[in-house]
C-alpha cells in the first residue's frame, strides 16, 4: 500500500507532462478527434520530430494511446477527464487574471 509521500510524489511526476505548452496543446487538439503525428505536426506548425518527442512522453505517463490502421498510427487520448482537467486549470487562471485585472479597475 502506498503512503500519502508517495501518492503526492506520482501526482506530481503525473503533472510534469503538463508543464509544456506544446504538450498542452496536443491534448486540446486530441479531445476532438484521433489524430496522427503528421496531422498534429501540420496543425501545430512544428516538426513530426519534435512532436513525437512530446507524444512519447505523454504516452509513458498514460495520457495519450495508439491505434494502428495499416500503417498509420492514430493517438487519442486515453482519459477525457485530462482534457477536462486542464481546462479546469485554464478557467482558474483566466479568473485569477480578472481578479488581478479588478484591481486595478
Amino acid at each position: 500500500m502506498m503512503n500519502e509521500k508517495e501518492l503526492y510524489k506520482m501526482h506530481a511526476d503525473f503533472c510534469k507532462f503538463m508543464g509544456n505548452e506544446k504538450r498542452i496543446e496536443i491534448l486540446f487538439l486530441l479531445g476532438d478527434s484521433e489524430l496522427r503525428v503528421e496531422e498534429l505536426a501540420n496543425k501545430m506548425e512544428i516538426r513530426v520530430s519534435n512532436v513525437s518527442q512530446h507524444l512519447a512522453v505523454m504516452r509513458e505517463k498514460g495520457v495519450v494511446e495508439t491505434r494502428r490502421e495499416g500503417t498509420k498510427i492514430y493517438y487519442k487520448l486515453t482519459n477525457p477527464k485530462i482534457l477536462e482537467a486542464c481546462i479546469m486549470m485554464r478557467d482558474i487562471m483566466f479568473s485569477n487574471i480578472n481578479k488581478t485585472l479588478e484591481k486595478f479597475n
